[in-house]
């Protein structure tokens, strides 16, 4: 599994700005409420990223479709 987005979805859509924002308002939900945000991370494993400690998130890997 990658987290490269759908060919669909270009850089610029809408849609994956939408959906960006929104796991950033839940991200920040979890850490004030104190409840768990599971993510599936590269390896396949869910994971609770609420505990990881307040960090940049890592850089997004470019498409293949991005110049």
């Amino acid at each position: 599994m990658t987290s490269e987005p759908p060919e669909k979805f270009t850089k610029a859509s809408p849609a994956l700005k939408a959906l960006r924002r929104a796991a950033k308002q839940a991200l920040a939900l979890a850490r004030q409420t104190g409840t768990p945000c599971w993510v599936m991370d590269d390896d396949g494993k869910i994971i609770d990223i609420a505990k990881r400690p307040d960090e940049k998130p890592p850089k997004r890997r470019q498409s293949k479709s991005d110049p």
